[in-house]
């Protein structure tokens, strides 16, 4: 923790290969800009979570070309294909020492700045992690604290941190009201946006 209260990273997890979409799915169109930079952009705009690392591992050299990342570190997880858990241990590893980290996904675009900001209300001495709650279903993003970021190396095959959060003491944050948590996983989907 530093004086100014602890260092929250966050994490963008982009490396998948879009196996349903049929293309790469980080660079698919969206209102004129590739879908990943909505996600990159609303993680770089809340200023209290530094240091950003977007994970990246399908076609990772043509996303990096195509997609603005700012001052957001790239890190190309060379095991993509294990699944979500390379991607997320990846991730938080570029991280550093934090305290914190906030766990987004590149392929949900309308994950608000707020909606990032509002997992931050949390307290330690409470809380392990804070899931974010959409009319009571579980989405992202979520923060972990360091407790919950060690035991990222427990994590293996196309799993977040789901299953590790039982038994821990999780803060649900209720955001329904302000963010559509669509994620884009066909082109169907993409075209109804």
């Amino acid at each position: 923790m530093s004086e100014d209260g602890p260092v929250i990273g966050g994490v963008v997890l982009a490396a998948g290969g879009g196996t349903r979409f049929g293309a790469t799915k980080q660079l698919a169109p969206l209102r004129g800009r590739p879908l990943l930079s909505y996600a990159v952009e609303a993680m770089l705009a809340v200023p209290a979570v530094w240091p950003v690392a977007v994970v990246l591992g399908h076609d990772a050299d043509e996303i990096r070309h195509r997609v603005e990342f700012h001052d957001a570190t790239v890190v190309v997880c060379d095991a993509w294909r294990e699944g979500q858990s390379a991607s997320l241990r990846a991730g938080i590893e570029a991280l550093g020492e934090v305290d914190a980290a906030v766990v987004t996904l590149g392929d949900q675009p309308f994950i608000t700045q707020q909606v990032i900001a509002g997992v931050l209300d949390y307290d330690e001495a409470v809380h392990d992690a804070v899931r974010t709650l959409y009319f009571g279903e579980p989405g992202h993003p979520v923060l972990l604290t360091r407790r919950l970021l060690a035991r990222a190396g427990d994590l293996r095959g196309d799993v977040g941190f789901r299953d590790l959060l039982l038994g821990w003491r999780v803060r649900r944050f209720e955001a329904g009201r302000l963010a559509d948590p669509a994620d884009i996983d066909t082109q169907e989907e993409l075209a109804r946006l």
